[in-house]
């Protein structure tokens, strides 16, 4: 179940993705010992998106599809600026704004205290049009704070990019949409699961576990101590 409540198409861009992911070992499979995600779902999956940053050879390709994703798919000509999330989205947000030749800024999750913008670090003059940069979403909502803070600071945002996108529970996009905005990401536990079957990554059995969880996310959640 996704986030409009049907399943995510994989894509080759989703599928190379997560291939990426899985070689890097970025990726855990752990259904007898399910993690509790920040946002308080039980979940048999877990990934790292953060791990990538060491590799070199594959976050180049990986960046490489994102800015081809980017170009295809939001008014690219019009994005003044990419500004990372503190802190995850802020390498990710550097790659991409150097293989651009566009600016780069990063948000706080709270204001310094201090100083102008004191959320937003970077030039960002009134009326830019700056795109939001995660490593991961799980539900959307916490994007928003930065999505608040960008505008609160004189930005249009209507585009959101992250590396990795849960795409299981259902209404996980509802508040960025309220919000005006649209979520663009590289992969989904559909593009891991399809590819770690295929190279055998894991037990059967803990394949099974996630596709039992990517069945009936929230049944799933609730049966194993998440919300």
């Amino acid at each position: 179940m996704s986030a409009d409540n049907t399943k995510p198409s994989t894509t080759p861009t989703g599928l190379e993705a997560a291939k990426i992911l899985l070689d890097i070992k970025a990726v855990n499979f752990r259904p007898e010992e399910p993690y509790i995600l920040t946002s308080g779902w039980a979940s048999p999956v877990y990934i790292d998106c953060r791990w990538l940053i060491s590799f070199p050879t594959e976050r180049a390709r990986m960046m490489d599809l994102a800015v081809e994703m980017l170009k295809a798919n939001t008014d690219f000509a019009k994005i003044d600026a990419f500004a990372g999330g503190e802190t995850a989205g802020i390498p990710y947000s550097a790659w991409i704004s150097q293989l651009t030749d566009k600016p780069m800024l990063y948000v706080r999750k709270k204001a310094k205290g201090f100083g102008r913008n004191a959320q937003i670090e970077g030039n960002m003059p009134e009326g830019s049009h700056v795109l939001l940069v995660e490593d991961l979403a799980t539900d959307g909502a916490s994007k928003i704070t930065f999505i608040d803070a960008l505008r609160k600071a004189g930005a249009t945002v209507s585009d959101v990019f992250v590396v990795f996108f849960y795409g299981a529970f259902p209404g996980a996009l509802d508040s960025l949409k309220k919000s005006g905005v649209n979520m663009h990401y590289l992969a989904t536990w559909w593009d891991v699961l399809e590819v770690a079957e295929k190279e055998k990554s894991f037990s059967p059995e803990a394949i099974q576990g996630v596709r039992d969880f990517l069945a009936d996310p929230l049944r799933w959640s609730k049966d194993h101590g998440g919300k």
